[in-house]
């Protein structure tokens, strides 16, 4: 293992006199490296590149030792221009790192495995230590089991325990081995959300050098941060064990696409709807490997929580990132959230000295791109049944599913001619409506607005239909503190959706099993059964191995959906249910822009987001999972789930031979996904997932049934 220490502060370099001073605040004085002191050098027009491209600049720039990060690769991506040939890799050193717990045990392992071979060679395992800061968070254990009930919390993260607890002993012996490795336990919140609420820094500092909090993740949409201002997006395992062991993240110098958002959402237009509508146009724009950068004056409007979900949806839109600017709102919204303020006070100094503050107006970057989109024109949206990019007007849901229905499979619909047998559940109906998923349950504007929805509907005696499966599933543990605030967590639950855990539930495909006689009768009627969820991805099988159509909604609309039990409803015109005095429609329900503006500071009071102040507190259940200690991991050799790689058991390997001959092993189309090859949550064993792990890993799988059409789960 080569491992590059960061420079002494005695010799720190001082490439081109960048190495300057700036008022920190508090009686501070900080030293940074100055992007504006590399322009007057001569070294490029950096006050016109996109600010994204500064932030990454700056990380060149301080890291440069002349071994991973030369002086040629400051001069080449100061030089950045808007439509070049992109032939050159940059070394991005990134500030931390965070991981999910499917995807950061696998790296927490090979760091044990790491510490085991130091001790056989008789070295001090405790050099063995990764040089960014590393945070897990376990938020991708929880299923909804339980539902509709009062409990359904407490019992769902009671069989998480259950299901995990190896890996979760796991990850506490990791928490007290290594100083720079830490855990946030279950049960707290999506680890995007708990990174914008808690982890984030916003300007980091070591030896009194600030910089900016920059990172990558194990998980697609780490680009929620980039509503913060934070460069950061999700990688694979190797690049994010790289980073933990202080290695660059190399990357292809990325075309920026700046996309000029104007004017404002009309009244009734969620953030939902506004990020649905920028997935199809950025989808369209072929953004795939770009870096997607905000401004004008409607991203300078949008709150920051609006923001973040504009960022989240980076992947599918296909982007690197998503990024908006620091600016005030980006101070406030740290303020909000219980950070010290002399912290804030350095960020936006800092920022402000680099001359990186402030959303861009139009024409004050160059980018390889520019896209143009009017807030005022943005629609009531939802998306699916299959790809987050494929938006539907609200009011034109029933027209498209109908003809999706009959549209003949060929032709991407699901050849439907006849109607389904008489009784019972039908085509288009609702079986499972969850408000899950980073993308929605962080952004107060839209949870506020289902928590209203869901009052009016209890006022005026709507119930929602047995045949739908409900759940909640805040962003964290703060959502639930501002719905509770504001009256509403109550009206929510009456209506079914209760809170059902912190975590990416349903989103991810945890969504739990439907009700057995739901299950059977749509499996018997061969029914395509619906979805509704403000989630983020709907691909085929995602949500539930039998649920064939899903679709993308904000959390209000999922709760009317959920109310009037079908997708196949024109609510412009048809009522939602019946209550006590007769048909209720949508507009009866939907709530004013001034009544969530009434309720917004709810999610701005600090004391929402108390839970931070002892993340680890009040959670019996992680408390009681006993973990070994130590500084070198004890391996269990009749584990079914965690055993020591056997990167440092084998002899010195062999020279690397030249690869001749070598065939793609497989070309698919541009649709394919991971859920169709192999899904985070159940797989169906008809399913084409579902063939090929039967045929390639028919050793590794237990089966949940007999019948044909049953789950596999991967052990």
């Amino acid at each position: 293992m080569r491992v590059f220490p960061t420079l002494p502060p005695a010799i720190m370099h001082n490439l081109f006199g960048t190495r300057q001073t700036f008022n920190a605040g508090s009686g501070r004085t900080g030293t940074y490296y100055s992007l504006p002191e590399l322009e007057k050098a001569g070294i490029g027009a950096i006050s016109k590149l996109p600010v994204s491209i500064r932030v990454v600049l700056e990380s060149v720039l301080r890291n440069c030792d002349g071994a991973k990060v030369t002086e040629a690769h400051v001069r080449q991506l100061a030089g950045w221009q808007p439509n070049a040939t992109r032939t050159e890799e940059i070394p991005f050193i990134v500030a931390r790192i965070i991981l999910q717990d499917f995807t950061g045990v696998p790296l927490l392992c090979d760091l044990a495995a790491m510490r085991s071979a130091a001790a056989r060679a008789g070295k001090d395992v405790q050099k063995v230590e990764p040089l960014a800061p590393v945070e897990l968070v376990v938020d991708h254990s929880v299923q909804v089991d339980v539902f509709g009930q009062p409990n359904a919390l407490q019992r769902n993260m009671e069989i998480e325990f259950e299901r995990n607890r190896e890996r979760y002993q796991f990850l506490k012996w990791g928490m007290q081995a290594f100083d720079t490795f830490k855990v946030v336990p279950p049960g707290v919140g999506i680890v995007h959300q708990v990174n914008m609420e808690y982890l984030a820094r916003g300007v980091m500092e070591k030896d009194g050098v600030y910089y900016p909090d920059t990172l990558v993740g194990t998980d697609s949409h780490t680009t929620m941060i980039n509503g913060l201002g934070v460069v950061g997006w999700g990688v694979g395992g190797i690049e994010a064990e790289a980073g933990m062991l202080g290695q660059p993240v190399y990357f292809l110098t990325p075309d920026v696409v700046g996309v000029n958002l104007t004017g404002t959402p009309q009244p009734g237009v969620t953030a939902t709807d506004v990020v649905l509508t920028l997935t199809e146009m950025l989808r369209k724009a072929k953004v795939v490997g770009k870096f997607v950068e905000f401004f004008g004056e409607g991203a300078a409007s949008l709150t920051l929580t609006d923001r973040a979900t504009i960022a989240n949806m980076a992947p599918e839109y296909g982007a690197t990132m998503g990024f908006f600017p620091v600016d005030e709102a980006t101070c406030q919204y740290f303020l909000a959230t219980g950070r010290d303020a002399a912290q804030v006070d350095a960020m936006r100094a800092y920022y402000q000295a680099q001359g990186l503050f402030g959303i861009p107006k139009a024409e004050q970057c160059e980018y390889s791109q520019v896209l143009n989109l009017d807030l005022g024109t943005v629609k009531p949206s939802v998306a699916g049944p299959k790809r987050p990019q494929d938006r539907i007007n609200l009011y034109a849901l029933k027209e498209s599913f109908e003809t999706l229905l009959e549209l003949p499979k060929e032709d991407g619909g699901y050849g439907k001619t006849e109607a389904a047998p008489a009784g019972g559940l039908r085509h288009g109906d609702v079986v499972i409506a969850a408000i899950t998923s980073c993308t929605n349950t962080s952004n107060p504007g839209v949870m506020l607005a289902a928590g209203l929805l869901a009052k009016k509907a209890v006022a005026l005696g709507l119930k929602t239909p047995a045949h739908v499966k409900t759940s909640l599933g805040p962003g964290s543990r703060a959502v639930t503190e501002y719905l509770k605030s504001a009256g509403l967590l109550d009206s929510l639950a009456q209506l079914g959706f209760s809170v059902v855990g912190y975590g990416c539930t349903t989103c991810i495909g945890n969504s739990g099993p439907l009700p057995e006689a739901i299950e059977k009768e749509v499996l018997e009627k061969d029914l395509i059964a619906c979805s509704v969820l403000s989630g983020n991805r709907n691909f085929e099988a995602r949500v539930h191995q039998n649920v064939k159509a899903n679709f993308l909604m904000s959390p209000p609309l999922v709760v009317a959906f959920a109310l009037a039990g079908r997708v196949d409803i024109d609510v412009a015109s048809e009522a939602i249910g019946q209550g006590t005095a007769g048909p209720v429609f949508l507009k009866d329900l939907w709530p004013s822009n001034e009544e969530v503006a009434a309720l917004l500071p709810k999610a701005s009071d600090a004391a929402a987001y108390a839970i931070y102040k002892d993340v680890g507190a009040d959670n019996p259940l992680w408390d009681a999972v006993p973990a070994p200690t130590g500084a070198v991991y004890e391996w269990d050799g009749q584990s079914t789930y965690i055993q020591e790689p056997p990167f440092f058991a084998a002899n010195a390997p062999k020279p690397v031979a030249a690869i001749r001959g070598a065939r793609a092993l497989a070309i698919f189309g541009d649709s394919v996904t991971t859920d169709h090859i192999s899904p985070a949550g159940n797989i169906k064993a008809a399913a084409p997932a579902g063939n090929i792990w039967s045929r390639t890993a028919s050793s590794r799988r237990t089966t949940t049934a007999t019948a044909p059409d049953a789950a596999i789960t991967k052990s």
